[in-house]
């Protein structure tokens, strides 16, 4: 019966976390450096950005000002790094772009962190901190607040899983990609934040690793903060 469950399991997360599509996003030893080397520049100026767009008080309208320039500086950095792919997952024996399967996995990641905010909310320690990064969503106008966390979505996973992921190489590009993901929160201040960086950042790059591509780590990043700014709010209270 276990081992039963498992195939079953291994079968449905396969294509889209594990299993790695056949690619050739070969470059040049020079444009991999050229790569590093943007990549490494847009790091320190994206996370310096991050750290003080969440340090302004909720409500006030730089803020937006802000969050728009992180996302520029890391669809910049990623654009001038060298190509990016949408990549493909393998779908009734054929390659297809990964669409519906990256926005349940985005669901599931959201209720678990929904279920996990039951938990948080009861701990004044990390509910303080939960409450720190909510308050721009729980005093910000919704639709704005939305907008910029659709656009910062996708700007970190087209820098973080396309441009970085690609300027790391082929050895445990899940595992760096994911820590300096993770790191680059830390100028925030807020612990909460980085863990959840971590745990998000690890489904999205094996994501990246088996498609080859920035699509399926974009839409699973976009539903799940989508989720997190609809819904914690209301549950994480002050």
């Amino acid at each position: 019966m276990t081992q039963a469950w498992l195939g079953r399991a291994r079968r449905v997360v396969g294509p889209s976390l594990i299993d790695q599509v056949e690619r050739d996003h070969h470059q040049s030893d020079q444009e991999f450096r050229r790569r590093r080397i943007v990549v490494t520049m847009t790091l320190v100026a994206g996370a310096a950005l991050l750290g003080i767009s969440l340090s302004v008080r909720p409500g006030d309208d730089v803020f937006y000002l802000l969050t728009v320039l992180v996302a520029l500086t890391w669809t910049g950095g990623a654009l001038l790094s060298g190509p990016l792919h949408l990549g493909h997952i393998p779908f009734r024996d054929r390659l297809r772009r990964p669409i519906i399967t990256p926005i349940v996995t985005g669901l599931v990641l959201g209720a678990v962190f929904v279920a996990g905010s039951l938990i948080v909310r009861e701990l004044p320690a990390l509910r303080d901190l939960v409450n720190s990064v909510l308050a721009h969503a729980r005093y910000g106008a919704v639709i704005p607040i939305v907008a910029v966390t659709l656009l910062n979505g996708v700007a970190e996973e087209v820098f973080f899983r396309g441009a970085l992921f690609a300027a790391i190489g082929r050895r445990h590009a899940v595992l760096i990609s994911t820590v300096i993901y993770a790191a680059a929160t830390m100028a925030t201040g807020n612990l909460m934040l980085v863990f959840a960086a971590f745990v998000l950042g690890i489904v999205l790059a094996l994501q990246r690793r088996a498609s080859g591509g920035i699509l399926a780590p974009i839409l699973t990043h976009i539903t799940w903060s989508t989720t997190m700014v609809l819904v914690l709010p209301a549950l994480v209270h002050q």
